[in-house]
């Protein structure tokens, strides 16, 4: 039974949530059973949602990602950013989380449980091998974690993008399954096209939110910036958010709809991948002494993945309508209700696991 401490605690966090905070797994919700509806009962919507594109992602999505990541990066206090990098601890586990057990765990559960299905097993090994650099920072922030540290790791991830996909993509689809007389498959992407992909999901709102905390603290000071400008401006994310999820399943809803045998297949390899990464991650940082800040920041900067990278990679190489495609598509219909639930672990595993002086 919960202590009168503990309810207490629960009451409080509760009555400084906005509505939109307090109920966003119903939102996120209906924002996904609207896109899907949406795309199942007006002809024609997903290529017209499709027809504008930034690189291979779709303009509405592009900017729905763009207005989810701003806020959350205009929080980030960058004068305090020494603080992280100096972490070896954090830095090293993050970086051997995300870009070996993270894809080592991906290829093996493709395999595992895809074995007689070669493209949505590639479209999994594609998935695991994009680290988030976009959602993260919702979650991050909704379970309370370090947003200093979480826009250091993203981007880290974000250099290792660009310079070790490709390789890696080689690496897991020819050079791995050849040494363990696997059928093999080649993965022909770009450095630059990577590259696009990071400056715009990442590049842009970071130096947006750079600027409007420089230029904010520096024209009114950091009080009125913090109490003033940054409420006025953080619903703005997860307003970006539900956009994104409405968009991102409307384009999608007739093929998921339409194929739910394939979609079970797929989905279950990434529910356990998500459940292994995040605790994993989670029990690592408490193992090495991390605080729980910086330990929930770890643990959901190794689960997420950069789907848009994902699906995007896998249209461009494959085509719109292959199953390497529907694999990343699947992948946010079961990372954002999965991480949204993973949040609410978190909070409860603050309060399990961590003293209250390292909860305030």
């Amino acid at each position: 039974m919960a202590s009168p401490t503990a309810l207490a605690e629960n009451t409080e966090v509760m009555r400084g949530l906005s509505r939109l905070d307090r109920f966003l797994p119903v939102w996120i919700g209906l924002a996904m059973t609207l896109g899907l509806l949406l795309g199942r009962t007006v002809p024609g919507l997903d290529a017209a949602l499709d027809t504008v594109k930034i690189g291979q992602v779709s303009l509405p999505i592009a900017l729905g990602l763009l207005l989810m990541m701003y806020p959350v990066l205009a929080k980030v206090r960058y004068d305090r950013l020494d603080t992280v990098t100096g972490d070896r601890r954090l830095l090293i586990s993050s970086l051997v989380i995300n870009w070996i057990v993270g894809p080592a765990v991906m290829f093996a559960l493709a395999w595992t449980f895809l074995p007689d299905l070669p493209e949505y097993r590639t479209g999994l090994i594609i998935v695991g091998l994009a680290r988030c650099i976009a959602m993260v920072l919702i979650w991050n922030d909704l379970a309370c974690g370090d947003r200093e540290a979480a826009a250091v790791l993203v981007a880290i991830n974000s250099v290792f993008q660009v310079i070790a996909f490709a390789a890696l993509g080689w690496f897991y689809l020819e050079i791995l399954p050849g040494w363990l007389g696997l059928p093999e498959t080649s993965l022909d992407i770009s450095m630059w096209d990577i590259a696009e992909s990071v400056l715009v999901f990442l590049g842009i709102p970071l130096l947006l939110g750079y600027l409007s905390r420089k230029l904010g603290e520096r024209g009114k000071g950091r009080d009125w910036y913090e109490t003033r400008f940054l409420p006025r401006v953080g619903p703005i994310a997860l307003y970006g958010l539900l956009f994104t999820i409405v968009i991102l399943f409307a384009l999608q809803g007739d093929t998921i709809t339409s194929q739910p045998g394939d979609v079970a297949r797929i989905a279950l390899p990434l529910l356990v991948y998500f459940a292994l990464m995040w605790a994993g991650s989670f029990a690592l940082g408490k193992g090495i002494g991390l605080p729980y800040d910086r330990t929930t920041t770890l643990a959901f900067t190794a689960a997420g993945n950069n789907f848009e990278l994902a699906i995007a990679v896998a249209i461009g190489v494959f085509g719109v309508t292959s199953g390497q495609a529907l694999a990343g598509v699947v992948g946010p219909l079961i990372e954002v209700p999965v991480l949204v639930a993973l949040v609410y672990v978190s909070l409860w595993a603050r309060r399990r696991f961590y003293p209250a002086k390292e909860t305030v």
